[in-house]
């Protein structure tokens, strides 16, 4: 889920950087606000208002609760011709927003989880005759063009084919384009042609109708269940997250040789509570505790899984490297990296036990801020105490106001989560807001029309629209994915 995503178009100018830094004071608000205990206000009396259900402008289909004053088109849908005559793919996931070829327009560069198995034609993301890492991949990336002004997509077409489980990734190094992840470490043993684990580049110029990019692993970046990346604009330093359930997963640095061209390698790191040997993020932790950091070099980031060598997270493990539980979205700011874990915390879902023993909570938000010569500190600035709250954390989004967004990717299936607005779903998804002022949680959109995930969710660079995507199913056709394109008020509230 990027990310925070993937998600670090704040970064880079004096209005972006304020509403990077009223971001942060948001967090410590929300900190407070649960610190205190506080009951959360009845519904309908925080952020913008209750919700009702809306009908798409361009579909006229109820598929979103909102506040009233908001509304939403929905952009490529499970099934639609694009420009290039490939069908839109499905499982819409990662994404993130760039400056459009015209005025008035916005690029979008999406990811699309595909989980079925090798070669298959359902919902493929797939150009014939075109250059690609994996015959058999069936997963990639699409861009589409919007028109800001219309709410048409302008063009939209594969810039990226050959991998597979794209789950979601982050902005390159001056916005040149989008690094999208596989969440996965499957390979021949499982049908593939190639082995998979690995981040790849989508250049945002060059990929066209016809044309998508040629899929390149980038191996030194780390083989493991990528999640979502985030960049440091200063150093070039790319943060990853690693989501493999079940299992104690790591937070990754990688210190490239040559910024602007990640295949030219560089050195994987792993993060390490300085003094404490596996120091345990997922539970029994402190909001605002200031951890000491170091970091743990990977010897091995592209580890022969097949033939039994250790994985990344196992190597940094074994030089006393710290566990996390599902981390997800991803996002750099104020100096910072914000990374969000799924199920950490105290507060438990009910589920059983993983492999590695831990019991799964509702989910927390942490942030490293990098140390002047190296090291840095990890803080923990929220942890979910319950469902109505925050149900597992995604995608993390902070909003050119200084707002925050928080997509829900409900991952627990012993503890029901209903919704009034959506009867008959047993597992409800939401857009989840804080509020600057108050640090006080609200529901912004409820998911009405499928249980499935909200993911990608990013503003358009002037401010004015909110992308997010409704992720379908991830091995056939129905539900389909979906992106939708909000509008509104958002001066009359906190984000």
């Amino acid at each position: 889920m990027t990310a925070l995503d993937r998600r670090s178009f704040l970064g880079g100018t004096l209005a972006t950087g304020l509403a990077s830094g009223l971001a942060v004071q948001t967090l410590g608000a929300h900190a407070a606000w649960a610190a205190d205990g506080r009951r959360p206000s009845r519904p309908g009396e925080a952020g913008y208002g209750a919700l009702r259900r809306v009908a798409s402008r361009n579909t006229g289909e109820e598929l979103l609760a909102l506040p009233a004053g908001f509304s939403y088109s929905v952009l490529g849908r499970t099934g639609t011709p694009m420009s290039d005559g490939v069908p839109t793919p499905i499982a819409h996931d990662g994404m993130a927003a760039f400056p459009g070829t015209r005025r008035h327009t916005v690029r979008l560069v999406r990811n699309h989880e595909v989980r079925t198995g090798p070669g298959s034609p359902t919902g493929r993301v797939h150009v014939p005759g075109s250059a690609r890492y994996d015959e058999l991949g069936v997963g990639g990336t699409t861009t589409l063009e919007v028109d800001l002004r219309s709410g048409e997509v302008v063009r939209h077409f594969v810039s990226l084919n050959g991998t597979i489980v794209n789950c979601a990734g982050g902005m390159m190094l001056h916005r040149r384009g989008w690094l999208t992840c596989e969440e996965t470490t499957a390979g021949p043993a499982q049908g593939w042609q190639r082995k998979h684990g690995y981040i790849f580049e989508v250049p945002l110029d060059g990929p066209e109708p016809g044309r998508p990019a040629a899929s390149m692993p980038l191996t030194a970046m780390g083989r493991f269940s990528h999640e979502a990346v985030a960049v440091d604009p200063r150093t070039g330093y790319v943060y990853e997250t690693e989501d493999d359930a079940g299992r104690p997963d790591g937070f990754y640095r990688f210190r490239p040789r040559d910024p602007r061209d990640l295949s030219a390698g560089g050195v994987l790191e792993m993060l390490k509570v300085r003094g404490v040997d596996g120091y345990d993020c997922r539970e029994g932790q402190t909001m605002g505790a200031r951890l000491p950091v170091e970091w743990v070099r990977i010897d091995d980031p592209d580890p022969d899984l097949e033939g039994g060598a250790p994985t990344c997270a196992q190597q940094g493990l074994a030089k006393g490297a710290a566990k996390f539980n599902r981390l997800e979205g991803c996002w750099y700011g104020d100096g910072g990296v914000f990374f969000n874990s799924t199920s950490g915390g105290d507060a438990k879902n009910g589920d059983a036990p993983g492999a590695d023993g831990y019991r799964e909570g509702y989910g927390q938000v942490w942030r490293y801020v990098p140390g002047r010569r190296d090291g840095g500190t990890l803080v923990l600035v929220y942890e979910s105490p319950g469902r109505k709250e925050l149900d597992s954390p995604d995608n993390l989004t902070f909003t050119p106001r200084g707002g925050i967004v928080l997509c829900e990717d409900d991952a627990g299936s012993a503890d029901a989560d209903p919704h009034p607005l959506a009867p008959g779903l047993v597992n409800v998804n939401r857009l989840i807001g804080l509020d600057p002022r108050r640090g006080e949680p609200f529901e912004f959109a409820v998911n009405v029309a499928d249980d499935s995930e909200f993911a990608g969710a990013c503003f358009s660079p002037d401010g004015s629209t909110l992308f997010v995507n409704q992720l379908g199913a991830t091995a056939s056709l129905d539900p389909p994915g979906r992106t939708y394109a909000i509008r509104g008020p958002w001066r009359r509230g906190p984000l």
